[in-house]
């Protein structure tokens, strides 16, 4: 007999992630890697200011393409750096942003945000038993349904997730943001599914 149980358990988040873009679009791929350059060095400057350590920025993506443009116009070229910062200081997105616009401006994107638990290693253990206990009563009340007893366990297979809240946004007219902003992390919830093979007894 084969039977799957799931179990959740949610916990609270302890790490901030905001993912940053830069981008620009210029005449020629020389300006605009250029500029992208200039304008990524300024953003991850004023995020440095805030405290942003080197080992809490990262680059997760670079790209340079030519822009599809009508018949008969000039060609167009667009860079973009997407940086991504982690921190664990859950109230300080407000400030983050504001000191990413206020370097670049109208340059700038927010792709998102995302909070997350960094180690996930107790809530996914108790998720596991949960999952387990719940696979356990299906395969016993189905054994009961058959008529057999049932037997012990010969194989398991699990597969993880989490769920975590992901905002997203662009940004609009440099200075639409101010250091009020604030988000508020919620819980992060941590599923383990079990599929669990039973024996006949």
């Amino acid at each position: 007999m084969s039977v799957v149980g799931s179990g959740q358990v949610s916990g609270k988040p302890d790490v901030l992630r905001v993912t940053f873009g830069v981008e620009q679009v210029a005449p020629d791929v020389a300006a605009a890697v250029a500029t992208v350059g200039e304008r990524t060095d300024a953003v991850l400057a004023a995020l440095r200011a805030q405290g942003v350590q080197d080992s809490q920025l990262g680059t997760s993506s670079v790209s340079v393409f030519q822009e599809y443009r009508e018949p008969g116009t000039d060609p167009a070229y667009r860079a973009s750096h997407t940086v991504l910062v982690e921190t664990k200081d859950l109230t300080g997105f407000g400030a983050l942003l504001n000191a990413a616009v206020g370097a670049i401006g109208n340059s700038l994107a927010l792709h998102g945000l995302q909070f997350d638990i960094e180690d996930k290693s107790a809530l996914l253990a108790q998720a596991r038993e949960l999952a387990f206990q719940e696979a356990k009563e299906k395969a016993a009340h189905l054994a009961a349904l058959s008529g057999y007893s049932l037997g012990s366990v010969t194989a398991i297979s699990e597969t993880q997730g989490h769920v975590p809240m992901r905002p997203e946004a662009m940004l609009g007219a440099k200075g639409a943001y101010d250091s009020a902003i604030n988000v508020v992390p919620g819980d992060e919830t941590v599923v383990v599914s079990l599929q669990v093979h039973f024996a006949w007894a």
